[in-house]
């Protein structure tokens, strides 16, 4: 299962089923889970674990030093977790020690050519980045979220659940979940409605998310007010008081 052009450092980890393409370097600290696919001219390096099932495709950069003058040669790390598929020439950097020390991709992802995962990024599970979108250091970004082609998000920003963003977005705050983002410059146009309800959010759940959205952009309140409103009349909803708690938590500032 590994090409003879291959060159698989000592000390590297692969499990059973794991598949090596041509001209691919792995190097000595890596960790590689059953069943995960490298294609040709890949090269991971680093203290990087890779799960079960990936597929990694030619001409990526994985686990590569962080773009970060202070970083000094520490042993942070690039841990990605089971069923992603990377597509060509992805660039994903391991951590920094003043930050978590890791860069992290869960599960079930669907990253398309050209993204660039900087340090100390958390990508959660069942998200699309589409071609060419870039994170910069320290983002955060929830389950099922969507980044169009060419997104660009800065850094620190955190990206809610559901979110999506359209081509050529360029987020500078935080994103609360359910939200649609787009333009020049980058606003939020509204919520996720049809990603919602291929999710399986019933058409009771989006209107409930939807005048949420209302109070947070529509009746020109406060953010602090706009939190005690929802909470006041959505505490018992599990979808609502997430975009509330996003908003109360949000060290940037939320996109508005």
């Amino acid at each position: 299962m590994i090409h003879p052009t291959a060159i698989i450092e000592p000390g590297a980890e692969l499990a059973d089923g794991v598949n090596i393409g041509a001209y691919s370097i792995i190097g000595a600290n890596v960790k590689i889970d059953r069943g995960t696919w490298i294609g040709p001219h890949v090269v991971i390096q680093g203290h990087t674990e890779l799960g079960k099932d990936n597929k990694i495709y030619q001409f990526s950069s994985i686990g590569e030093v962080p773009q970060d003058k202070k970083y000094n040669g520490e042993a942070t790390r690039l841990i990605i977790g089971d069923r992603n598929v990377i597509r060509e020439c992805c660039t994903f950097n391991i951590g920094t020690a003043q930050d978590i020390g890791k860069t992290v991709l869960g599960n079930d992802n669907w990253i398309m050519a050209y993204v660039h995962l900087a340090h100390d990024c958390i990508i959660g599970n069942h998200t699309i980045f589409a071609n060419n979108a870039t994170l910069a250091g320290h983002v955060t970004i929830q389950d099922h979220v969507i980044l169009g082609g060419f997104t660009l998000v800065h850094q620190f920003c955190h990206i809610g659940e559901y979110a999506f963003t359209g081509m050529g977005s360029t987020i500078t705050k935080d994103l609360p979940p359910y939200l649609i983002a787009a333009g020049v410059p980058t606003k939020q146009h509204g919520i996720n409605k049809e990603g919602l309800r291929r999710k399986g959010f019933d058409d009771t759940a989006r209107a409930r998310i939807n005048n949420a959205y209302k109070i947070l952009y529509r009746q020109d309140l406060s953010i602090q007010k706009s939190i005690t409103l929802l909470t006041e009349q959505y505490k018992e909803y599990e979808d609502v008081m997430l975009m509330a708690d996003f908003c109360a938590n949000s060290k940037r500032g939320i996109l508005r």
